[in-house]
């Protein structure tokens, strides 16, 4: 009887350890919608007519034990929006965002005028502050953070500091430090961003916990290396000389 316990118990133990195993790996399908009126100026109001009120896209987070990778899930071509004798073509940016958990390393893969930039960084802890609320997203009970932090954006040629107020969802159920973009810093997996009450949403429409597939996570490689602090200054110079625009973020 005590053998059958013990074998017992070692099962349970067994079968325990591979449910939490299984969950570090997966990937999770973001709903990513943008308030595009916002961002416009008061003096372009005439814009709204030309262009949606929402943009929607979808990006995907592959994750195991210890890397993840976040990037675009390509399914349309790009779209086309006409209005007032204008054509517009918005198209989804080529940006691929890599971490590595255990040593805290980042490559950003960033697409601008055309061309890849590969940049190394390290994962930056963010100021989170922990809410009581309570969310189910997908099945997952979620808990609540937020913070609030500042962007240098070009605006009509001109550098200007915008704060933004971020608030986040995450779950315990999956792996910890898990996000999309660079919201990875907090005890779980992070399934849905606000930012600025609705202005831009990220939220978790499919999570699928399973084992990748070959190339599926693959830290990217093509593109010219720079640095952080070079690219920000490339990116700066470069809206300064397009005579800026509105809500053009020039701080990864």
């Amino acid at each position: 009887m005590k053998k059958m316990i013990l074998l017992l118990g070692i099962l349970v133990s067994l079968t325990a350890a591979h449910v939490v195993f299984a969950q570090t790996s997966g990937v999770i399908t973001y709903e990513i919608k943008v308030n595009m009126h916002r961002r416009l100026p008061p003096e372009r109001a005439e814009m709204k007519a030309m262009i949606p009120e929402f943009r929607t896209t979808k990006e995907q987070l592959f994750f195991n034990g210890n890397e993840s990778l976040f990037k675009p899930l390509i399914e349309d071509e790009d779209e086309e929006v006409s209005g007032g004798g204008m054509r517009i073509v918005m198209r989804q940016p080529n940006t691929e965002i890599y971490l590595d958990q255990t040593s805290g390393k980042m490559i950003s893969k960033q697409e601008f005028m055309g061309k890849n930039y590969l940049i190394e960084d390290s994962v930056k802890l963010s100021p989170w502050k922990f809410g009581t609320e309570i969310k189910t997203i997908q099945g997952y009970e979620c808990k609540q953070a937020y913070y609030t932090d500042e962007v240098k954006m070009m605006v009509n040629g001109t550098e200007s500091i915008e704060k933004r107020e971020i608030t986040a969802w995450y779950t315990d159920a999956i792996r910890h430090f898990l996000g999309p973009e660079r919201f990875n810093t907090l005890p779980g997996a992070v399934l849905a961003v606000d930012i600025n009450n609705g202005e831009r949403v990220l939220v978790a429409r499919s999570i699928e916990l399973r084992d990748l597939k070959k190339n599926e996570l693959k830290v990217p490689s093509s593109g010219t290396k720079t640095t952080q602090e070079e690219y920000r200054k490339m990116v700066d110079e470069q809206m300064k000389q397009m005579g800026g625009g509105r809500g053009i973020m020039i701080r990864n």
